[in-house]
């Protein structure tokens, strides 16, 4: 994360915990005339087994999130305010994040190139100290947290059951396009407020991606 996003993130997530969620993350994403903070959040440790993040939990980070933004004020100007799930593609930020899921495969895009490169896919093999250690083409990448500008899950949809079917009898391949994105956005919620000047009065409405 950006030093704005890890700022913001650290005076929210006390604000979500106190809803029984967890923030993941934050994207801060500055732009001309308005700017866009991005939420991640995910049910307890606990619940995960139980639950998912729904809308109504979306909808309640944003009430919450926003009367406190109205008091501490951290971003000048115009923004817009999103809330959602991390869905199948799971966005990563921090150690343990990537520690929990080591095997699995992950898009990377570095603040700074590393052997020729900023963007790469690569299975997360382990951490060791500030260090994520990634598989990348049969290699071992050693990548430091604070280089990593941007990380996301790639899905394995097969263990999703939403791989496409393999062609029978010579005929043409089924189950692709439409049903692994309806898969994907099945599993991912939003909720999404208008723009406002300092983190004034916003009216909230939930987003489904399905």
């Amino acid at each position: 994360m950006s030093d704005k996003a890890t700022q913001i993130s650290e005076l929210l997530a006390p604000t979500v915990q106190a809803l029984g969620l967890e923030l993941l993350g934050i994207e801060y994403l500055p732009a001309p005339g308005s700017a866009t903070l991005r939420l991640y959040i995910d049910v307890q440790d606990a619940e995960r087994d139980s639950r998912s993040v729904n809308i109504d939990d979306c909808e309640a980070v944003s009430r919450e999130v926003s009367a406190q933004l109205d008091v501490e004020d951290p971003i000048s100007g115009n923004y817009t305010l999103e809330v959602s799930s991390p869905g199948v593609d799971r966005p990563l930020f921090t150690l343990a994040q990537f520690a929990r899921h080591q095997g699995e495969s992950a898009k990377v895009v570095l603040k700074l190139p590393q052997d020729g490169r900023r963007r790469f896919q690569g299975a997360i093999t382990r951490i060791e100290g500030d260090q994520i250690v990634f598989t990348v083409d049969g290699t071992a990448l050693s990548v430091a947290s604070d280089n990593i500008d941007k990380a996301r899950l790639v899905p394995d949809w097969a263990a999703l059951g939403l791989a496409p079917e393999k062609p029978r009898g010579g005929g043409r391949k089924a189950g692709t396009g439409s049903g692994a994105a309806a898969g994907k956005g099945a599993a991912k919620q939003e909720s999404k407020q208008q723009p406002n000047k300092t983190g004034g009065s916003q009216a909230a409405r939930g987003v489904n991606d399905e």
